[in-house]
């Protein structure tokens, strides 16, 4: 059993900053790529980064220059650091993790979503 455990999610106002974290725990042979998706009211669920096993990195053109993502590899952690957000980042953010099990299965697992709401 693999868990996703991700915190940090609230309310700011906008040109603040929040930091989200998700912990990848249970039956864990290795993690390859992990990430941060959103999810706002009426719209479909879109990547906002991500980062590999070896520290490479995406973001969306959205978020480029103001978002940063990043891992610690020992304890199965993903960071995704949010500066100067404004209103159109409010979303239910979910952490995703592309990893082998315990048991050798290769799957994509997904966090239970953390609220972010920016106001104006």
């Amino acid at each position: 059993q693999v868990q996703l455990v991700e915190s940090g999610g609230g309310l700011v106002q906008a040109g603040g900053t929040l930091r989200l974290s998700c912990a990848a725990s249970g039956s864990i042979f290795s993690i390859n790529a992990m990430g941060w998706y959103r999810q706002a009211p009426g719209k479909q669920r879109e990547l906002v980064a991500i980062i590999t096993s070896t520290g490479s990195t995406n973001y969306a053109d959205s978020v480029k220059g103001r978002f940063t993502i990043s891992r610690d590899n020992a304890k199965n952690t993903v960071y995704l650091q949010m500066n100067s957000l404004k209103p159109e980042d409010t979303a239910v953010y979910y952490c995703n993790a592309n990893l082998i099990s315990g048991s050798g299965y290769q799957y994509d697992y997904w966090g239970q979503g953390t609220q972010v709401t920016v106001s104006s």
